[in-house]
Formats: structure tokens, C-alpha cells, sequence
């Protein structure tokens, strides 16, 4: 019997391919962006309430646009693989900073279960959305909370890092002064949150406010990874996927 042939050296080389990972940030951005839209848009269209600028107006929260019908159902089926997405970014993220120059300090080391609290807390909050009760709303307002809070950390933490690798293109190291704007813009939504009450005049007004400022916290968690990802493609952060071959 013949022993089995090996591989050429062309076949060996063909069977590595490094695969570029830039499109992971990018797809945890755009999916849960995509997914709003739909459900908003589902939503007018089902009557459920009026066309109008959630930007500016404040006139429907992210969650009351996606509570109904089969806008629960795409914006679900969209936000619980991004969550999957965005853990997955922050796994990498760690071995992308240290590929720019970054030392693996505790903060980097750390990226990896900050990211899973992040999105388990996604998942909590996209599972639950549509569901009625006390409870099933405190797990919601649980959820988003949190998952809230811990993007904010992460963001927080890659940003500095990229700041501190003084990436030699110029248009790199804006990319770290943008990350680090939205980083700082994200606790100021919170004050202005916080703020509100004092300044506005009835309950409306509040309601109407804070909506705003949760549609403009989820613009900004898209533009962070979208820059990300930019980063990610600029920098030629990849991965070799390898077959062997007996």
C-alpha cells in the first residue's frame, strides 16, 4: 500500500489564509444600528406612533420603537448576534493593542470579561424587550444599565490605549482623538440626564429629553466601533486561519 502523499509547497502555503478582522467591529456597530432603524420604521409604518426625528424630537424611546409586533422581532434578531459581535471585539481587542505597541498591562487584560458582562447584558435586555411585567421591565432596565456602563469602561480603556501607542500615520492618531471624544461625550449625556429634571419644565419635557439622549448614546456606540474597525483594517490586524493536512 502507498504511503499517503504530502502536501506540496504550494498547497501547504494555500492552506493559510489570513483572514482580516476588521469586519467584526464593524458588524457590532452596524447591526444593532440596522436593527433600530427597521424597528422604528416597522413600527410608524404599523401605526403604532407618528413619523418623526427621535434625534431631536425625543418622541419615542429605542425600546418603546422595538416593544410591538414584528419590529420586536427584527430588532432582536438583530441585536443578539451583534452582542455575540461586540464580545468577540473586545476578545481581540487585547491582542490587536498589544500588536500596535501596547505593553499587556491589568486594564487590556481585562478587556476580555468586561466585554462578556457587556454583552450578557445585551442579551438580557434584547431577550426580555416586548415582554410585559414588573420583573421582565426591571430586567430590562437592568440590562441596558449595565451594558451601558461596561461599553462605556471598555471604550474608555481601548481609547487611552490607542492614545498611548502613538500610531505613526496622522490620520490614526486623530482616529484616537475621535475615540477618546465619544468616550468623554458619553458621561455628559448621563449629567445632562441627571440634569434634566432641573431644568425642564414638566414631566413631558424630561421624557421627551432623555429619549433623545438614549438614541444619541447608541449613535455613538456605532460610530466607536465603526471607527474600530477602521483602525482594525488601517493597521492590517489579522488572522490566519490553518488547515493540516495527514
Amino acid at each position: 500500500m502507498s504511503p499517503p502523499l504530502e502536501p506540496s509547497a504550494s498547497l501547504r502555503n494555500s492552506l493559510v489564509r489570513p483572514t482580516r478582522l476588521w469586519l467584526l467591529p464593524l458588524l457590532a456597530g452596524a447591526l444593532p444600528f440596522v436593527a433600530t432603524l427597521l424597528a422604528f420604521s416597522n413600527s410608524v409604518a404599523e401605526g403604532y406612533f407618528p413619523w418623526c426625528n427621535p434625534l431631536l424630537d425625543g418622541c419615542v424611546s429605542i425600546s418603546r420603537a422595538a416593544r410591538h409586533g414584528l419590529s420586536n422581532y427584527l430588532f432582536r434578531a438583530l441585536l443578539l448576534p451583534a452582542a455575540v459581535f461586540q464580545w468577540f471585539v473586545w476578545l481581540l481587542c487585547a491582542a490587536w493593542l498589544r500588536s500596535i505597541g501596547n505593553p499587556p498591562t491589568r486594564w487590556i487584560r481585562v478587556l476580555p470579561v468586561l466585554g462578556l458582562g457587556a454583552a450578557a447584558f445585551l442579551i438580557l435586555y434584547g431577550t426580555f424587550l416586548g415582554t410585559e411585567g414588573a420583573w421582565y421591565r426591571w430586567m430590562r432596565r437592568f440590562g441596558i444599565i449595565f451594558y451601558f456602563g461596561f461599553t462605556c469602561i471598555l471604550m474608555l480603556i481601548v481609547s487611552d490605549a490607542v492614545r498611548r501607542a502613538k500610531l505613526p500615520m496622522v490620520r490614526y492618531r486623530h482616529a484616537a482623538a475621535v475615540l477618546l471624544t465619544l468616550c468623554m461625550t458619553l458621561p455628559l449625556l448621563g449629567l445632562v440626564n441627571i440634569l434634566a429634571p432641573l431644568v425642564l419644565n414638566n414631566a413631558a419635557a424630561v421624557d421627551a429629553f432623555e429619549n433623545s439622549t438614549e438614541w444619541w448614546g447608541g449613535l455613538i456606540f456605532t460610530v466607536f466601533f465603526v471607527s474600530l474597525a477602521e483602525l482594525w483594517r488601517g493597521t492590517g490586524f489579522a488572522a490566519d486561519l490553518r488547515c493540516s493536512v495527514n
